[in-house]
């Protein structure tokens, strides 16, 4: 059983709520579910669509074909209603759109009348539609009622029960007067799973890590961050400020993690070219940091709710100087909360910058997930706090070690001064002019920090035949439409992927040999949401491998796994 269901119309009329409702739904009675959202960059207009897909097996991308259209305005018929299986339903409001589709594949169903006459208010008319799609899939409506009752509770009885009757009235209607509606919506047995996106799997694991500052100024596709944290501030002691601008949000990141606290900011790729100097003053004083930037299309403003993956090569040379820093690249849910408890961790402990760099697409998604095991979560204090800090004869911030790593204490924690400086410095903290001294620390903050930084890289996630003829590559949110497709290609192509979510510095090459992996395929492709191919060059430019073929996409939008499957197709013949 696998099913696609698409609600489209314009901003503001409510398309998220029946998204989310109908996720949440989904998910109780047990299904797997990945859901993707497109949407323009206004309050109201335009056109928007969200769209679901729901299995009894585990799922991790959207396909192209849609059985149920929940179009909320004329725009959602003409723009998706090729996009039907050959069961394909349409469902609508002919008297709200002034349009009565004809055909077999149309459904007037009336949510307006309907939540008027069973709820009292036309305002409903979102539950009417959202009651439909469970009664054209032949579900109950028991968890949805309890949906109801758990959203509207502080709204009151009377509210409650009159959304109860209108979702009621349109799964009702929807089951008697769907005579084509020949969905099968089983599942064996219901397992309880959680419905999350990347944006709260990044800042759950900020949490899990000790996060206990955030400074941000809203951008999308980041802002959620910064919301979910805000929400939790009471709960978990965390501070959470909305800076003027993203100068002052890094720089009050800064001045937290200095004072002793983990800290973490986030911004997209415009506020990121803002935050460059405070990240050259991270790299300068090692000040550990957490930074999560959202990519979405640029240059300037761009496309401010698309998707793309083109701040690759920014993150990797940005600030002036040479520094180390490392960037994680999260394909689910999973990674994105394993990968920020290890970006605090190497933060910490090499006193340096690391990005969780993400994108709109990983953003917005919502995936069912069984758990996150806190048994792997990896929460050490790297600092010299009080006994350990006031027993020392004398305390210099930049010590020159055998690692390169210095102490790193809590200002005013002891009776020892603590200096910082954004000038070079000495060990002691004090600014210095010779040469000798610049060498030294150029040596200990970079070239003997940066080899046991990379041997804390993981390799990339080999998945598919370990003998593959074809091997995909690719990192960040390509991780779960590369999956499906290799799953499908899998029935008549010797075919692998590798995907890498921690991708600067690249792994070492042990204990997995990825580039001879490579080597040894017959056809190697990567692909990419930018234009440029910034990962195949890095992946080149660091081990001397290149790829056979190229998929690029840099219009905004995700691949479907059909598409993704075509554009691979089209390169099967160069075998």
């Amino acid at each position: 059983m696998d099913y696609s269901i698409k609600i489209g119309g314009e901003a503001g009329q409510g398309i998220q709520t029946i998204g989310d409702a109908l996720c949440r739904v989904f998910v109780r009675s047990g299904y797997h579910v990945f859901s993707h959202q497109d949407y323009e960059s206004r309050i109201r207009g335009g056109h928007n669509f969200y769209q679901i897909r729901l299995s009894n097996k585990p799922i991790s991308a959207s396909r192209n074909r849609i059985d149920i259209i929940v179009a909320l305005d004329r725009e959602s018929i003409n723009r998706h209603e090729h996009e039907l299986t050959t069961n394909g339903m349409i469902i609508h409001d002919a008297s709200a759109l002034r349009f009565n589709g004809e055909g077999a594949a149309f459904l007037d169903i009336p949510f307006e009348k309907l939540a008027f006459e069973h709820g009292g208010d036309k305002i409903m008319a979102n539950t009417v539609a959202t009651g439909a799609v469970l009664g054209m899939l032949g579900m109950e409506s028991g968890h949805l009622m309890e949906l109801i009752a758990g959203t509207f509770r502080h709204k009151g009885d009377d509210v409650v029960q009159a959304n109860k009757i209108a979702a009621n009235a349109g799964h009702q209607y929807a089951k008697q007067h769907c005579d084509r509606c020949a969905f099968a919506a089983a599942v064996n047995e219901v397992e309880k799973r959680m419905l999350i996106g990347g944006v709260e799997s990044i800042a759950l694991g900020a949490l899990a890590s000790g996060c206990r500052f955030y400074s941000a100024y809203p951008m999308t596709p980041s802002t959620g961050i910064m919301n979910f944290l805000a929400s939790k501030e009471n709960e978990y002691g965390v501070v959470v400020e909305q800076a003027e601008d993203e100068i002052a949000a890094i720089n009050m990141a800064l001045g937290a993690s200095y004072a002793g606290v983990r800290a973490m900011t986030g911004t997209s790729g415009g506020g990121f070219a803002l935050m460059v100097e405070g990240l050259s003053l991270a790299g300068m004083t090692e000040t550990p940091v957490v930074i999560a930037m959202g990519q979405r299309p640029g240059p300037a403003t761009g496309f401010p709710t698309r998707t793309e993956q083109g701040d690759l090569a920014f993150l990797i040379s940005a600030g002036h100087g040479e520094f180390p820093r490392v960037i994680f690249a999260p394909g689910s849910p999973g990674e994105a909360f394993y990968l920020t408890n290890k970006a605090f961790d190497i933060a910490e402990k090499y006193q340096i910058p690391v990005f969780i760099l993400f994108d709109t697409y990983l953003a917005d998604s919502q995936w069912t997930f069984d758990s996150f095991d806190l048994g792997r979560v990896r929460n050490i204090d790297y600092r010299l706090r009080g006994d350990a800090f006031k027993k020392l004869p004398d305390y210099k911030r930049h010590a020159f070690t055998e690692t390169g790593i210095s102490p790193l204490a809590v200002p005013g924690d002891a009776g020892h001064v603590v200096v910082v400086d954004s000038d070079e410095h000495d060990e002691e903290g004090h600014i210095v002019e010779d040469a000798a001294t610049r060498t030294r620390m150029v040596e200990k903050r970079l070239l003997m920090k940066r080899p046991l930084i990379k041997a804390e890289i993981a390799p990339p996630e080999l998945y598919g035949d370990q003998e593959a003829s074809v091997v995909l590559t690719g990192w960040g949110s390509t991780y779960g439409v590369m999956k499906e497709a290799v799953d499908e290609l899998a029935k008549s192509t010797s075919i692998a992927m590798l995907h890498f979510s921690e991708v600067f510095p690249l792994p070492n090459l042990e204990p997995f040999d990825y580039a001879a992996f490579l080597r040894k395929a017959m056809l190697s492709i990567c692909m990419e949401h930018n234009a440029t191919g910034q990962f195949s060059r890095l992946l080149r430019a660091e081990t001397g491998f290149e790829f056979d073929a190229l998929i690029h996409r840099y219009d905004g939008r995700p691949f479907t796994v059909e598409e993704l499957i075509g554009e691979i197709n089209g390169h099967l013949g160069n075998i």
